[in-house]
C-alpha cells in the first residue's frame, strides 16, 4: 500500500532536516513517514556555510570555520575580524551521514529511491507520481522545484547565483587558512557580477568557487577556465583537483509559498527559504524546519480530526490576509488549520498541542500566543 501519513519529496538538506526534526518529536512516532528521492545522498555534492556566534546542533559536523574574512576589488581590499561570529562550513557528506545515522533507527521512517515526476493536490489528500508508481498522503512536504514559473513572471526580479567549485590540494603551503575570501571582485566582470569565493581549510587545501549573479547560466568550460586562470594568476600551478561541485540558487522575492495548498507544503528553496540578497539557505532551513515542525503537527491534527471539527474551521478574509504576512510565510490553509486546531484542542487539554512562542502581530491576531 503506497499511503503514508507524511511524504517528504526530496532528500536534500531541507527534506532530511525536516525528517530529522519530526523524528525527534514523539508525536510522530506512530505516524508513517516516507522520504522520496532519486538517490540516497551520501556524497559531497554540496558545501553549506553560515554565520554563527556560538556552538549549535551542527557543531559536530563543522569541517572548518574562519574568524576573519577578506574582500577584494580593483580599488579596495579589506581583511576583517568577525568575532564573536565565525563563518562555518559543512560538507554535505557529513550532514547526510548525521541525518541517516539518526533516521535509520526510526522504524516509522522509510526511504524509497524513485524518480519523481510530479506532485498533485487532490480533493482531500496529495499524490506523488514517479516513473514506476504513485503514492498518496494527507501531508506532502516538498523541497523540489518542479517548474520554472518563478523565472517566467515579471513582478519579482530573479537572479541566479550560479557557480562551479574546485577543491584543490597543493604540494607546498599555499594558503592562509585563518581567513576566508568572501568575494574577490578582481576577476573580469564581463557585464555581470562575478567573483571568486575562496575557503582555505588547510595550508595546502582550499575551495575555489567561480560565482556569478546573473540571469543566465554559463557553459561548464567557462567556469572551469576562469578558475584555472585565477589559480595561475596566483602562481598556483601544481595542484590536484580533489573534488568538484556545481550549483545554481534562485535569488528572488518571488512568493514560492503561494504554491502551498491544503495538503502540500513547500520547503527549502522550493518554499522560498533561500535568502534573496545572498542565496544563503542552510541557516534559514535550520530555523524554519524547527518552526515548521509544530505547525505540521497541528496541521495533521486538524486534518485528521472529525468532520465536525474540519467543517467548523472559519476561514475569514481578514485572517487570510494576516496569514499571507505571517512570519513563516506558509499558506493560509496551513496557518488557519493550526489556529483552529490549537484553539479546539487546547479547550480539550490535548497534551500534543504546544503554544506558539512567536509574538508577531499575526500570531497575536490568530490567538497563537
Amino acid at each position: 500500500m503506497n499511503y503514508y501519513d507524511y511524504i517528504l519529496v526530496g532528500g536534500g538538506a531541507s527534506g532530511l532536516m525536516m525528517a530529522y526534526r519530526m523524528s525527534k518529536d514523539s508525536f510522530f512516532d506512530d505516524k508513517t513517514i516516507l522520504i522520496l528521492d532519486k538517490q540516497n545522498k551520501n556524497t559531497n555534492d554540496r558545501t553549506w556555510c553560515y554565520w554563527q556566534s556560538e556552538n549549535d546542533e551542527w557543531s559536530d559536523i563543522i569541517s572548518f570555520s574562519w574568524k576573519k574574512i577578506i574582500f577584494k576589488s580593483n580599488t579596495y581590499k579589506a581583511e576583517e575580524k568577525i568575532v564573536p561570529y565565525q563563518y562555518k562550513m559543512i560538507r554535505s557528506k557529513d550532514f547526510y551521514q548525521k541525518m541517516w545515522n539518526h533516521l535509520e533507527h526510526k522504524g516509522n521512517i522509510s526511504f524509497q529511491k524513485e524518480n519523481i515526476v510530479s506532485i498533485h493536490q487532490l480533493d482531500e489528500e496529495a499524490a506523488v507520481i514517479t516513473d514506476t508508481k504513485s503514492f498518496k498522503t494527507k501531508t506532502l512536504i516538498n523541497s523540489i522545484l518542479f517548474n520554472d514559473a518563478y523565472k517566467k513572471q515579471r513582478q519579482y526580479p530573479v537572479l541566479q547565483q550560479h557557480f562551479v567549485g574546485f577543491f584543490i590540494k597543493t604540494k607546498e603551503d599555499s594558503f592562509n587558512d585563518s581567513a576566508a575570501t568572501f568575494m574577490d571582485f578582481t576577476v573580469a566582470q564581463k557585464g555581470n557580477t562575478r567573483f571568486m569565493y575562496i575557503l582555505p581549510y588547510s595550508k595546502k587545501e582550499a575551495l575555489f568557487e567561480y560565482t556569478l549573479f546573473s540571469e543566465d547560466l554559463l557553459a561548464y568550460d567557462i567556469y572551469k577556465k576562469e578558475i584555472e586562470k585565477y589559480l595561475q594568476s596566483k602562481n598556483i600551478t601544481e595542484y590536484e583537483i580533489v573534488e568538484k561541485e556545481q550549483g545554481s540558487i534562485p535569488m528572488t522575492c518571488y512568493k514560492f509559498w503561494k504554491q502551498n495548498s491544503k495538503n502540500i507544503i513547500h520547503i527549502g528553496t522550493a518554499g522560498g527559504w533561500s535568502k534573496a540578497s545572498t542565496g544563503f539557505t542552510f541557516k534559514n532551513t535550520t530555523k524554519k524546519t524547527a518552526k515548521a515542525k509544530p505547525l505540521i503537527r497541528c496541521l495533521h491534527l486538524s486534518l485528521h480530526e472529525s468532520s465536525r471539527l474540519r467543517e467548523g474551521f472559519a476561514f475569514h478574509h481578514r485572517l487570510r490576509e494576516s496569514a499571507a504576512a505571517h512570519c513563516l510565510t506558509y499558506s493560509n490553509t496551513f496557518v488557519h488549520a493550526y489556529a483552529n486546531a490549537t484553539r479546539e484542542l487546547r479547550s480539550r487539554q490535548d497534551s500534543h498541542v504546544c503554544a506558539c512562542v512567536c509574538k508577531c502581530n499575526t500570531c497575536v491576531q490568530l490567538n497563537l500566543t
